[in-house]
């Protein structure tokens, strides 16, 4: 087994709670799902957020579907003139035996301009 980070990110439509919870649900489920991880294989996710999203902290979401033992952070990410509004990315770390080039990273809605080289 190798440690891995798999990076992610997904824009939402508004500074609203429900939009962060959904948006993040939806992120960390596909990339578990892509990557067939069990939250036993997941060692940490950082979670980020735009400036202008500030209505929930992400990781909530990733509690209500498993990651009560799993170490989450949130930050902020820096505010950059130009940048996508409302997104939330994430660093995932992992144990797992696919090869770097074999993770797939998901960047999902409009955050999928963000990493055209990698998004799946």
């Amino acid at each position: 087994m190798a440690v891995r980070a798999i990076r992610g990110a997904v824009q939402v439509a508004a500074d609203d709670r429900q939009e962060i919870l959904d948006g993040t649900a939806e992120l960390v489920t596909q990339v578990m799902e892509r990557n067939r991880l069990s939250t036993d294989e997941v060692i940490s996710v950082i979670f980020s957020a735009t400036p202008d999203l500030s209505a929930e902290f992400p990781a909530l979401a990733a509690r209500s579907l498993g990651f009560q033992e799993v170490p989450l952070l949130c930050c902020t990410e820096i505010r950059v003139p130009g940048a996508m509004p409302r997104v939330v990315r994430l660093m995932m770390h992992v144990e797992t035996a696919l090869s770097r080039a074999q993770i797939q990273h998901v960047y999902l809605r409009g955050a999928a301009a963000l990493r055209l080289d990698i998004a799946q």
